[in-house]
């Protein structure tokens, strides 16, 4: 009996936000697998024990992104980890987007801002300001030429963590024509949703914000899919990714470009598509079999 953890995030006294994790749990228990949710922060869990360790809702990572990396490459010494630690690594940093576009992958275009450096913003377009590590729209807004002195106070506290900010033309497709996540477990693809802009004009870069706002099921076109398998084809060390979601926008010209590659703990939305649990098991179970 193969032993699995899904690996989660302590919500403290607010319930979990995770509803795919419970449907998981049972679906591996049904399966025949020893299958228990674990905080990745809990010292006392003997990660040894475990067949597998699968990276599901370690949603608070991107406020502690050094001491989780650490947490990952520990995990990994001790059992087998999926996604590995070394894309953990490269993916909680988002200055990979220019590694992807070095590599030929459409994305957004993005600069980046580390702390000591001027605000040189955009004077001549929309834009978004957002940390290169961050989850769930977390200290993302976006800005107007006219709104310069906000962007600079947004800029002003990121940098004051340590945080690195990137800055982002603001694609206006996505006010159109929403954005599509496209999801791969396993090797294949898996589903694909799309949701509706996050970042509404005017709303502070600290306020809460609804992450994924309209989601609804999506059938990927070509060109996205094309795109979605040149960005994974792309990432460092051509690992065995155990699962990949490709969160891509359309640009100027129509067509789609990268706006994150998520291979930590991207959200599966499982009860958007139900049908997608029995291929997830599937996948983890044989990821677990030595």
């Amino acid at each position: 009996m193969p032993r699995v953890a899904l690996v989660t995030y302590d919500p403290g006294p607010e319930p979990g936000k995770d509803a795919d994790l419970p449907v998981l749990l049972a679906a591996l228990r049904a399966a025949g697998a020893e299958a228990d949710g674990v905080y990745w922060d809990d010292t006392e869990v003997d990660w040894g024990g475990y067949d597998l360790a699968v990276l599901r809702s370690t949603w608070d990572y991107s406020w502690r992104a050094a001491e989780f990396v650490a947490w990952a490459e520990k995990c990994a010494e001790a059992t087998r980890l999926a996604n590995p630690a070394d894309v953990v690594r490269w993916n909680t940093d988002k200055r990979y987007l220019g590694e992807l576009a070095a590599a030929g992958v459409p994305v957004v275009p993005t600069r980046y801002l580390a702390p000591g450096d001027p605000a040189d913003l955009p004077d001549d377009q929309e834009y978004v300001v957002k940390p290169t590590s961050g989850a769930g729209a977390r200290y993302a807004a976006r800005y107007t030429p006219e709104q310069h002195e906000a962007a600079v106070r947004h800029l002003e506290r990121m940098h004051a963590e340590g945080l690195t900010a990137m800055v982002q033309p603001y694609m206006r497709s996505i006010d159109a024509g929403g954005e599509r996540a496209v999801q791969f477990f396993g090797g294949r693809l898996l589903h694909a949703s799309r949701k509706r802009a996050v970042l509404a004009p005017g709303t502070a870069f600290d306020a809460d914000k609804v992450a994924h706002p309209g989601l609804e099921p999506w059938t990927p076109t070509p060109a996205e899919l094309s795109v979605a398998e040149r960005a994974l084809a792309a990432v460092p060390g051509t690992p065995e990714l155990l699962y990949a979601r490709v969160d891509l926008v359309d640009g100027e010209d129509g067509r789609p470009r990268v706006m994150e590659l998520e291979l930590v703990e991207p959200n599966l939305f499982l009860f958007l598509h139900p049908d997608s649990v029995a291929p997830v098991v599937e996948a983890v179970l044989a990821a677990a079999r030595p």
